[in-house]
């Protein structure tokens, strides 16, 4: 998953340039090097933080879930486009991230209650979450942490709200059928769930490492 650190930023092609025109400001930015530097799974890069922006702005988030913390940049990147009193619920197993994400709220002056940040894993922490009462959930982990899951994750959303899934084309894997790696084997098994519920309208965006994002019918 490394084709979401820091070197794309220099390139010519167009995921390059698209992470440029996703300008980041300098609190986003120094979270995004501490959660590099904590190693595990990259953060989305700018240009899939940009979108996760626009989808919780464009759904008028006003309570989202996230499943990995990404050291505050997903959260930071969420709360760019969530109303001005939202609330972001963001849980993480690694207690690293965790502070990570803890500090970058309190550079950006999130006042505190804007943000729950819960550690645990999802089998500990979404049974305590609300089911149907949440605009967007967004899973920014590995996907083996939260595939068993899914079910839970998706009856968290309202009638219009929308899961989104970070990373399934990292390395361009997934569509590699020799590639049976633990990791790769669940993104396949994760996209095929959602684009067979018959409650979801489902598509995969090329952004980054990939966002997964299937919106919940009525």
């Amino acid at each position: 998953m490394s084709a979401q650190g820091p070197s794309r930023a220099g390139g010519t092609g167009g995921a390059a340039w698209a992470d440029r025109y996703a300008a980041e400001d300098p609190v986003l930015a120094a979270a995004r090097a501490r959660a590099l530097a904590l190693g595990g799974t990259p953060p989305p890069g700018p240009a899939a933080g940009a979108t996760l922006a626009v989808l919780a702005a464009g759904a008028g988030a006003r309570a989202v879930v996230s499943v990995g913390s990404g050291g505050g940049v997903v959260g930071l990147c969420l709360l760019r486009g969530m109303r001005p009193d939202g609330v972001l619920t963001a849980l993480d197993g690694d207690p690293e991230q965790l502070r990570g994400a803890r500090r970058a709220f309190t550079e950006a002056g999130v006042p505190a209650g804007r943000t729950r940040l819960i550690f645990g894993t999802p089998a500990e922490v979404l049974p305590r979450l609300s089911p149907g009462a949440y605009d967007l959930v967004v899973c920014a982990g590995p996907p083996t942490e939260y595939a068993a899951h899914l079910a839970a994750l998706l009856a968290l959303l309202r009638t219009g709200g929308t899961l989104a899934c970070h990373g399934l084309l990292a390395g361009d894997r997934i569509g590699d059928r020799a590639a049976r790696d633990p990791e790769t084997v669940t993104w396949r098994d994760v996209a095929r769930d959602v684009r067979e519920d018959e409650q979801l309208t489902s598509a995969v965006l090329p952004i980054g490492a990939g966002l997964l994002v299937a919106t919940r019918r009525g």
